[in-house]
């Protein structure tokens, strides 16, 4: 496969996506979830590409697909197009008008018990823009368009990125009433798992517990939440979450200290476009009114 390639055979970029996928992941299948196709369909891209160039890219390995040095040398050309399509389809938005999809990454419990619910009225305000809100506790790659927009709970490291503080977020702790009543001494609680010990919340509970039992550890706040409604035990949670619940009480002595700050990020080339601009004051705008909520100063509902 190594003769010279005809330069005058048409390049499709699909192909070239596909190849930089297997490149990052290294295998089929993880590429194939990046791209959310078959793993079929990349070998097949994959085969092409390396037809037209009359090259070999990819070393066939039993524990995966390891670039040749053509391929190694290609990933680089083929990086520089993919920044220059995304850098296209962002330039596109900015002329866009008020109409298409607006994509919002955002905190899972944020996104569904928070944001969804309050959409209502700002609905009415672009009637032609759907909006799509992606609840996920991991970080979306604005630069690779995984979303237009973000509400996250830290300031982004990715460099280029606009970063806008919206609100504070507090945290307290909460139980059904049965376990309110009972001694502190005899609390059971439920936390978070291993994989988010370190989350500044889950990190001020573990001081709390001073060797009492944590019954129930999950890496998912809403089944933490679901935990502490369903008596299983007092956790920490949102202000916004627990003080307007009815099965819920605050524990007012045992508000933690530390807050974390809303962020709205978008990448800098989507600020000219009008229906992120929108949103993004719209949404910048609700999280703003509810500063007192999400900071425990209202709807607090105590023992």
């Amino acid at each position: 496969m190594q003769n010279s390639p005809d330069l005058n055979a048409p390049l499709q970029w699909d192909d070239v996506r596909h190849f930089l996928a297997l490149a990052r992941e290294g295998s089929l299948s993880g590429a194939a979830r990046a791209l959310k196709v078959e793993h079929s369909t990349v070998a097949r891209r994959v085969d092409a590409l390396e037809q037209a160039l009359k090259l070999r890219l990819f070393d066939r390995l039993p524990r995966g697909w390891r670039l040749t040095p053509e391929g190694e040398a290609l990933a680089q050309h083929a990086q520089r197009m993919e920044d220059e399509a995304l850098a296209f389809g962002r330039a596109a938005l900015g002329v866009a008008t008020l109409s298409g999809t607006v994509r919002l990454s955002a905190p899972p419990v944020v996104a569904s018990h928070f944001l969804v619910p309050r959409l209502g009225p700002l609905r009415q305000r672009w009637p032609d823009i759907r909006l799509e809100v992606v609840g996920e506790a991991r970080e979306a790659n604005l630069t690779r368009r995984e979303a237009d927009l973000a509400l996250r709970l830290s300031r982004p490291s990715a460099p280029g990125l606009v970063a806008r503080p919206l609100a504070e977020m507090g945290y307290g702790l909460f139980a059904t009433p049965e376990w309110a009543a009972r001694p502190a001494t005899e609390w059971e609680f439920v936390g978070y798992d291993e994989s988010l010990r370190q989350v500044p919340q889950q990190q001020w509970l573990d001081s709390l517990t001073a060797g009492r039992p944590t019954v129930l550890r999950s890496n998912d706040l809403g089944g933490l939440y679901q935990a502490a409604r369903a008596g299983l035990g007092v956790t920490a949670l949102p202000y916004f979450l627990g003080n307007r619940d009815d099965v819920l009480v605050r524990l007012p002595a045992y508000d933690c200290p530390t807050r974390r700050k809303l962020w709205l990020v978008l990448h800098p080339d989507l600020r000219r476009s009008p229906r992120v601009r929108a949103v993004a004051d719209a949404i910048a705008e609700l999280v703003m009114r509810e500063a007192a909520l999400l900071a425990g100063r209202e709807g607090a509902a105590e023992t």
